[in-house]
């Protein structure tokens, strides 16, 4: 595992829908996902070139209410208070289920090429999500990447929910 050369932020947001921002809380349960299917049309414009063999975990560096509507349909918001442990208890997790896989973490770009790659590399135009990606990819290509959960215990003691107001 490494890390980009800074540092995570002081806080991390994981926008979704409040029946999996609990479990995430309660059992420390997070699904790591093919840059594709986390992607989705963001990289619509690069669907010619090869996605990069990843599975990958986002989350946002800032706390906005416009990022329920982005992050769609998403009632509810897991605050990580300590992205450190946090950032250690993921890679430990994904290194028990990946064994021959290596894990970074960075800040995504906006408009311009990530020195981490396509993966972390968006348009300009979703720059308002300000994301951290957690990525892992194995050490030998594979034929297909499916999605995985991993489970880090519970995290109470560093994260707490926020409810979308209105909701």
């Amino acid at each position: 595992m490494s890390t980009a050369d800074y540092q995570r932020p002081s806080k991390l947001y994981r926008y979704s829908e409040r029946q999996w921002i609990e479990r995430a809380l309660t059992l420390g349960e997070f699904r790591l996902r093919p840059p594709v299917e986390s992607l989705q049309i963001t990289h619509l414009h690069t669907a010619s070139r090869a996605a990069p063999q990843l599975l990958t975990l986002s989350m946002s560096c800032v706390c906005e209410d416009a990022l329920y509507d982005e992050f769609s349909p998403s009632d509810c918001c897991l605050v990580i208070n300590n992205p450190e442990e946090f950032g250690e208890r993921i890679h430990r997790a994904a290194q028990r289920m990946l064994p021959s896989w290596a894990g970074i973490d960075g800040a995504i770009s906006y408009g311009k090429q990530n020195p981490l790659g396509a993966a972390f590399t968006k348009n300009a135009r979703n720059a308002s999500q300000k994301e951290w990606l957690f990525a892992w990819r194995p050490m030998q290509p594979t034929m297909t990447l499916r999605p995985i959960v991993i489970q880090i215990g519970n995290i109470e003691g560093i994260a707490e929910l926020k409810h979308k107001t209105g909701v």
